[in-house]
């Protein structure tokens, strides 16, 4: 795909040069750093779980995950798209795909900056005298990448589908929260409709594929390639519809 390195390198520019990452940024280290002292005191200083709570086992990383990727990729196609430079990025000497990937790469190298907080609180804590399960938390950490790669595909999708940025994030927003829900929603669904439902919902359980493998440490090919499965599968989507844009222009 040729393109997605300058894509990428502008995007990622871009997004360090904009206020809202950079306030989004701080919040999230500001709050993890909030509960890393919170839990260890009301843990008895129970390191690794107090690290994987907030990688992955906690509601505030949810929280994170599901709002953070829809603000950071919502001006990624519909801004560009309403201000006019989508149209001067499609006549570029680039694909379709490059433009999404490149996109999409971007915002997930920034979350990737934002989760590696979580690494440096645990060599902070090994300097201070106790040593975490770097194997856990190395796992923890790509299990964290992975699904911000997972939900920013989500995030790509709703803003090539949007028509303002506002449109977009919130469409992220409830898609995001529409995947955590669907398996508890599909198993609270009797008769034929949750029947339907249910192989659905084992297919797309995030939290499942997360916490019973890269959670404890464990590398499993068959996580690997559902994140990364699903995750082609939205930017798949985001470039037809950005491939169709060139038809509505």
């Amino acid at each position: 795909m040729k393109g997605v390195t300058v894509i990428f390198r502008r995007e990622l520019a871009g997004l360090f040069l904009t206020p809202l990452a950079w306030v989004l940024l701080l919040a999230a280290v500001g709050l993890n750093g909030f509960l890393l002292i919170a839990m260890l005191r009301s843990s008895g200083g129970d390191v690794n779980g107090v690290l994987n709570f907030l990688l992955g086992l906690g509601g505030a990383y949810w929280m994170l995950m599901i709002t953070l990727p829809p603000l950071l990729t919502m001006r990624s196609i519909s801004e560009e798209s309403k201000s006019g430079q989508l149209e001067f990025l499609l006549t570029a000497p680039v694909t379709d795909a490059a433009v999404v990937v490149g996109k999409h790469l971007a915002v997930c190298a920034f979350l990737a900056v934002l989760w590696s907080v979580v690494p440096l609180y645990g060599l902070v804590l090994q300097l201070t005298g106790v040593t975490p399960d770097w194997g856990q938390l190395g796992m923890g950490y790509l299990g964290a990448v992975l699904v911000s790669a997972l939900f920013s595909g989500i995030g790509m999708l709703a803003s090539a589908a949007s028509s303002t940025p506002l449109l977009a994030a919130f469409l992220g927003f409830v898609f995001n929260i529409a995947v955590l829900l669907l398996p508890l929603g599909a198993s609270s669904v009797g008769g034929r409709v949750g029947g339907l439902l249910q192989p659905i919902a084992e297919r797309l359980n995030v939290l499942q594929h997360l916490q019973t493998s890269f959670m404890r440490g464990a590398f499993d090919t068959a996580d690997l390639f559902f994140f990364l499965a699903w995750t082609g599968l939205f930017l798949f989507a985001s470039v037809r519809i950005v491939e169709a844009r060139r038809w509505w222009t």
